[in-house]
């Protein structure tokens, strides 16, 4: 299939964590328009908010795509609720998955449902090192620089390859 090179993340920490992102990752490679085309290995993390809930489980997923990104991202929201995601509460709460849309070809796009390249891909270890181990070595970030560059000053702390 050709198309879009997008990047998905993939987190969990809640209902058994890797069954989660595994469930998901086998939901967006039956996606109609969607072929994976790299997995990430399985990292674990500290949570980003609030420190009293359990690690977290992340991993980054390479497809390519015909969809246009906004039908992307309703498919992967779709993916979330249909694995429990419930969208209330706490900012950065413990949640059954968490996808996130960080990469959409060279695009750079800004409306209220969508930020792509992901708002906070260029700080986050669990999104940099895991799109790094399946990206292209000369991958450019839009609007960011090279993914070469944004990992080198995002160091690896807390981040568990299982």
């Amino acid at each position: 299939m050709s198309g879009i090179r997008a990047y998905i993340g993939l987190g969990s920490n809640l209902g058994d964590p890797v069954a989660q992102v595994k469930r998901a990752r086998a939901a967006i490679a039956v996606l109609s328009g969607v072929e994976e085309v790299a997995f990430s290995s399985l990292y674990r993390s500290r949570p980003l908010g609030p420190q009293d809930q359990p690690d977290y489980v992340n991993a980054v997923m390479a497809v390519d795509t015909g969809l246009p990104a906004p039908e992307l991202l309703a498919a992967l929201q779709a993916i979330e609720t249909a694995q429990g995601r419930v969208r209330e509460g706490e900012r950065w709460g413990p949640r059954t998955l968490d996808l996130d849309l960080l990469l959409y070809g060279r695009a750079c796009i800004r409306t209220s449902e969508l930020t792509v390249p992901h708002y906070g891909l260029a700080e986050r270890c669990f999104v940099l090192h895991p799109l790094a181990e399946i990206a292209p070595a000369d991958l450019y970030v839009p609007g960011l620089g090279p993914l070469s560059d944004l990992v080198q000053r995002c160091p690896a702390t807390g981040l568990e390859r299982l």
